[in-house]
C-alpha cells in the first residue's frame, strides 16, 4: 500500500511530462489516498508539508515571497498563487530566527499567514474557502508543487531567513520617508487626472522631489560610511508587450542611478541601485505604465476610427516602446538639472565624487550578478505608433523648467539575461 509521500512523488511527477491521462490516473490516486482510515487527511498533511519544505528550499537560491508569488499567479493562476501563500505561511511558522522584518513584511502584503488549525484539514478548509471540490484543490496543490520544485536559481539579492546577515540588511526598495509619501500623492494624482497639463505639472514635481531626495540621500551615507551593498527588487513585467514593460523599468531605473535587467522567462526585471533610487524607481514605473497604457488605448481608439480593421499589436509595442524611451530622455534631463543645481549648493567636489562612486558600486553589483548579460536590440514595425507613444510621452513630460532634450532612437535596447 502506497504512502503519502509516494503518492505525491508520482502525482507530481505524472504532471510534469506530456501523458495527460497518466497524469489524471496519478490524481485519482491521490484523491482514494492510501487507503487507511486517515488516508485523505495524511495526503493533505503530507501536501502542505511538502509545499512548505519546497518553498522554504527556494530563499536561499534567491526566491523572494513576492517573487514566489508573482510567477505562480503568472503561470498558474490566482488560485494556485494563493494556496502557495498558505504553503509560505506554514514554512515561516517553522522558520528559525534570524528573520528580517522586511520578510514578515512582504508577507504581511502577501496575506500570508497560518488561518487553519490543522495541517491534515487544510487543503479541505482550502477548497471551501475557494469554492471548490477536493479534486480540483488537489490538482492545484499538485501543480503548485511541480513548479515549485522546477524553478532554478536566481539572483540573491538579499540575505535570505536563516542567514547571519538577513536581520543586518537594511531596507531596500521600499522607504517610510515623507518625502517619498508625497512622490506617491503626487503620482496618484497624475494618474487619475484627466487633464495633460495637470499630469505634467504633478509627474514633474514628483521626479524633481525624487531626484534631490536621491542626492540628500547619498551625501548623508558618505558622511556616514558603512559596508553596505547595492540592493535590488524585482518588477513585474508581464504579457501582454512585457519587452516594452522591461524597456520602461530600464529607462527609469537608468535615469536614477540604477540598473536593470530583464528575465523574459520568469516575467520580472531586476532592478540593482540604492535604497532611495529603488523606491523611486517602483514608484515611477508603476505610475508611468498606468500611465502609458491609459494614453496607449486612447490612442488605439482614435487610431479604430480612422483604420477600421488594422492590427493593433504592431502599434501597441510601437507605441509603448516610444513612450518609454522618450520618457527616459526627460527623466534624465530632469535629474541632471537638479544634481546640477545640488553641486552647485553642495560643491561640485563634494557631491560629484559621491555620486560616482555609487554609480560604480552599482554596475560592480551587476557584474557580480549577472555576468552573462546581453543586449536585445529593439525593433520597431508601427510608425505610426511609434509617433504617438512620443507624443504621449512629451505630454506626460518630465522636464521641470529645463532645456527640452534631443531625441536619440534606435541606440538603446533592453538588456537581457
Amino acid at each position: 500500500m502506497p504512502d503519502a509521500e509516494e503518492l505525491i512523488t508520482d502525482a507530481v511527477a505524472a504532471s510534469r511530462g506530456n501523458d495527460v491521462r497518466l497524469a489524471e490516473r496519478q490524481l485519482d490516486r491521490l484523491v482514494v489516498g492510501t487507503g487507511a482510515a486517515d488516508g485523505a487527511a495524511a495526503v493533505d498533511a503530507a501536501l502542505l508539508r511538502r509545499l512548505a519544505a519546497a518553498v522554504g528550499r527556494l530563499w536561499p537560491r534567491g526566491w523572494q515571497p513576492v517573487d514566489l508569488d508573482r510567477i505562480a499567479s503568472r503561470r498558474l493562476g490566482p488560485r494556485a498563487a494563493r494556496l502557495l501563500r498558505d504553503a509560505v505561511a506554514a514554512q515561516r511558522r517553522g522558520q528559525p530566527d534570524p528573520v528580517p522584518a522586511w520578510w514578515d513584511d512582504q508577507l504581511r502584503d502577501l496575506d500570508a499567514r497560518v488561518w487553519w488549525d490543522d495541517d491534515a484539514r487544510h487543503l479541505t478548509g482550502w477548497a471551501t474557502r475557494e469554492g471548490t471540490d477536493r479534486i480540483a484543490a488537489l490538482r492545484e496543490a499538485v501543480e503548485a508543487l511541480a513548479l515549485v520544485e522546477s524553478l532554478p536559481p536566481i539572483a540573491v539579492l538579499r540575505p535570505p531567513p536563516g542567514s547571519a546577515q538577513s536581520v543586518a540588511s537594511g531596507p531596500v526598495g521600499r522607504s517610510g520617508s515623507r518625502i517619498l509619501d508625497r512622490v506617491r500623492a503626487l503620482l496618484a494624482k497624475a494618474e487619475s487626472t484627466t487633464f495633460p497639463a495637470e499630469a505634467e505639472a504633478l509627474t514633474g514635481k514628483a521626479q524633481e522631489l525624487i531626484a534631490r531626495h536621491s542626492v540628500d540621500a547619498a551625501l548623508l551615507a558618505a558622511e556616514t560610511p558603512r559596508a553596505d551593498l547595492p540592493g535590488g527588487v524585482r518588477l513585474g513585467t508581464d504579457q501582454p508587450y512585457a519587452g516594452a514593460k522591461a524597456l520602461l523599468v530600464q529607462e527609469v531605473a537608468g535615469a536614477n542611478g540604477c540598473e536593470s535587467v530583464w528575465s523574459d522567462d520568469l516575467g520580472f526585471a531586476t532592478v540593482l541601485g540604492w535604497p532611495a533610487d529603488l523606491a523611486a524607481v517602483e514608484l515611477l514605473y508603476t505610475s508611468l505604465l498606468v500611465q502609458a497604457t491609459g494614453a496607449m488605448l486612447r490612442g488605439r481608439n482614435e487610431r479604430r476610427a480612422t483604420s477600421a480593421g488594422r492590427r493593433t499589436k504592431g502599434y501597441d509595442e510601437a507605441f509603448l516602446h516610444a513612450f518609454a524611451l522618450r520618457i527616459g530622455e526627460r527623466l534624465r534631463a530632469a535629474s541632471a538639472a537638479v544634481n546640477a543645481q545640488a553641486a552647485q549648493e553642495a560643491g561640485a567636489e563634494r557631491l560629484l565624487p559621491v555620486l560616482a562612486a555609487r554609480g560604480e558600486a552599482v554596475k560592480e553589483r551587476l557584474d557580480n550578478l549577472f555576468p552573462g548579460v546581453t543586449r536585445a536590440r529593439l525593433t520597431v514595425r508601427d510608425a505610426e505608433g511609434w509617433a504617438s507613444g512620443t507624443s504621449a510621452a512629451d505630454r506626460a513630460s518630465l522636464d521641470v523648467g529645463g532645456t527640452r532634450p534631443t531625441r536619440q532612437v534606435g541606440g538603446r535596447g533592453r538588456r537581457q539575461r
